[in-house]
């Protein structure tokens, strides 16, 4: 009997594959789905305050602005304008999607005010979600903007919205730290009950045909994978957080990579994206059938298996394993596919 379940920040789930945010969870429908199709846990789409306050603007524009010309414009307008932009509708989303499935439903959130963070993580966990997610999309466009500076950020937005909630949060991570195993640390003792490995940050192209700038987010490959594993095997037993891994999750054995570098739980968006939330089936009969090849009962036997034991040089691994992939490369055995 294969024991697919595990604990993610303190929440009992069924199993390891969680639905990333994304499209799918826009709406109940699309949670439920996901539920059904056997994910152990859904994180809804991210909520951007940017995008509230603009959308506040334009409603404020409409409703207002032809007034102050026009009298019967207050009988034109609609009483309710675009509701799906708005605060109350992901509050919604959150309290119907909790009470439609049985996995724990947790919220993402993009703050880019003290208040903004403090106060929608309230209302997201007044409204039922089982944890928050903080998704800290934060690219200084100021090069004067020092990378502590933006450490910092991270730590402020943490830590106001631990005194704002009682519920598990979690910080979802960018790659591009200069230490990432020190802010990790720094985070634990703030009281991050999970870190997410590795945000991934929209990389406009330019098309130079048409002259402009292509904004695009493509989906990941398991190659992709391996930056985010590196730092999960680096940071699993050195943490009080759990280790979520997302990124170049494809088909069973990726979960299976992940698990064995130390991840507690598996997020996967580009997958379910391209095949569909039903895939989750495949991807969990697939862990299933690798565990049983290998006579593993329990994730707990799997997972952190092949990460580096925290009284291990981490240096010094990392030259070893470097050292060696370029002896395997000068043999002729390294593969480029």
């Amino acid at each position: 009997m294969i024991d697919l379940t595990t604990a993610y920040m303190g929440l009992r789930l069924r199993n390891p594959l969680v639905a990333s945010a994304s499209p799918l969870s826009y709406s109940v429908d699309g949670v439920r789905r996901l539920a059904d199709a056997g994910v152990g846990a859904v994180v809804l789409y991210s909520l951007f305050e940017e995008q509230l306050r603009e959308q506040g603007v334009r409603d404020a524009e409409i409703i207002d602005g032809p007034a102050d010309s026009f009298a019967e414009a207050l009988d034109y307008f609609p009483d309710v304008v675009d509701e799906d932009a708005t605060p109350r509708h992901y509050l919604t989303l959150i309290e119907r999607a909790a009470d439609a499935v049985e996995v724990p439903v947790i919220a993402s959130l993009n703050g880019a005010t003290p208040e903004g963070w403090t106060g929608y993580a309230r209302s997201m966990q007044d409204a039922g979600a089982a944890a928050i997610e903080l998704n800290v999309y934060y690219l200084p466009g100021d090069p004067a903007i020092s990378g502590r500076d933006v450490e910092e950020r991270h730590l402020e937005v943490l830590g106001r919205v631990k005194d704002a909630v009682t519920v598990p949060v979690a910080v979802k991570l960018s790659p591009y730290f200069s230490s990432t195993g020190e802010l990790a640390m720094r985070l634990d003792d703030a009281g991050a009950d999970a870190l997410v490995l590795f945000n991934r940050f929209l990389q406009p192209d330019i098309d130079p045909e048409a002259l402009a700038v292509v904004a695009d987010i493509g989906l990941s490959s398991p190659r992709d994978a391996r930056l985010p594993r590196t730092w999960i095997a680096l940071l699993h037993g050195r943490l009080r957080a759990s280790l979520a891994a997302t990124t170049g999750v494809w088909d069973a054995a990726d979960i299976a990579k992940y698990l064995l570098a130390g991840a507690d739980v598996v997020m996967s968006t580009s997958a379910l994206l391209r095949h569909g939330p039903e895939h989750a089936h495949v991807l969990l009969d697939g862990l299933s059938a690798w565990m049983e090849r290998h006579r593993f009962h329990s994730l707990d036997e799997v997972r952190g298996m092949l990460s580096v034991p925290p009284d291990t040089d981490q240096a010094a691994h990392e030259r070893a394993g470097y050292v060696i992939a370029l002896r395997a490369a000068n043999a002729g055995s390294y593969s480029l596919s």
